[in-house]
């Protein structure tokens, strides 16, 4: 009975914490959970030509792959759970869940892609597909903004200073968190060629060698004067999409073939907004594996230029 009172008294934002962290599968492989999927399915085609999977069949809809999705889901998920306190005074998670379309509806006034991550974290929390509340705006590729226009932190960044930091990030693609984390014995040498490894705490720690594209000399001698030391003692306060844009086009124009002279299955067609742009499907698994992604759609519509 103590235990069941304990329960009932726990907050709103802890309860959401707490189911979110029970769908937590950091290590695990999104790509797998979706490739067992896809199996399943074509298993239960050749019986039945109606066939879907059910909720529970979905790995991937279970679990949160990375720190950084966890924060954003708790994030917004609390922003809907206090709301629901104030205006309905609920006190349990599952009071909350009849509330999910009003408040959807009220958050209309958001970018598209922020209703949409609001959908998907309640979605999360209540054991269910974003298809099961109301349709939140399309999402179109001109309708972003994160990192397409000169961000606040920019205001103060002087390129000519920064001019090593900028030649690194685009020989390296590395994330901001990647490179104020970086150290000199993560220069590897294989077969005549620089990489640098990183396990990146921004995905998953997921383990990845990159190419050193450019500079090369100038960017060896740093690492290894670095040492076990880190190569930036001080990163700077700027987005640095922009440059790893750069080396996922300069990776991907090295390794690209000729478009005509590979079969059609391999090529890579854009829709919507890029309708029209076609692209080789291996050299764009390659720049995408560089820049730690593994989804070629990712690089197509927010890396290639």
């Amino acid at each position: 009975m103590a235990r069941n009172r304990e329960k009932k008294h726990q907050s709103l934002v802890h309860q959401v914490e707490m189911k979110l962290k029970s769908k937590m599968a950091i290590g695990h492989s999104k790509y797998d959970d979706q490739r067992a999927e896809r199996a399943l399915l074509k298993e239960k085609l050749k019986k039945d030509a109606k066939s879907m999977l059910s909720y529970q069949e979905r790995k991937s809809i279970h679990k949160i792959y990375t720190w950084s999705t966890f924060q954003d889901y708790q994030k917004h998920a609390c922003y809907f759970v206090e709301w629901c306190k104030e205006r309905y005074g609920c006190k349990m998670l599952s009071e909350c869940r009849e509330y999910v379309d009003e408040w959807l509806t009220e958050r209309s006034v958001l970018a598209p892609y922020s209703q949409k991550l609001e959908a998907c974290a309640l979605a999360k929390v209540f054991d269910c597909t974003t298809e099961d509340f109301i349709k939140t705006a399309v999402r179109h590729r001109s309708g972003i903004t994160r990192s397409r226009k000169a961000a606040k932190c920019d205001k103060n960044f002087s390129e000519t200073k920064n001019k090593e930091f900028i030649e690194f990030c685009k020989a390296t693609g590395l994330r901001k968190k990647e490179m104020k984390c970086l150290r000199g014995t993560q220069l590897v040498h294989k077969n005549g060629i620089y990489y640098i490894a990183v396990s990146s705490g921004a995905k998953g720690g997921r383990y990845r060698e990159f190419p050193i594209i450019s500079n090369v000399d100038i960017i060896v001698k740093r690492m290894k004067e670095a040492g076990n030391s880190k190569v930036w003692s001080y990163v700077p306060d700027m987005d640095v999409h922009s440059y790893r844009s750069d080396y996922c086009t300069e990776i991907y124009n090295t390794l690209a073939r000729q478009l005509e002279k590979i079969p059609k299955n391999e090529r890579y067609y854009c829709m919507s907004a890029l309708k029209g742009i076609c692209y080789d499907k291996r050299a764009m698994l390659i720049a995408s594996r560089c820049l730690g992604h593994n989804r070629i759609n990712i690089i197509a519509e927010h890396y290639l230029r």
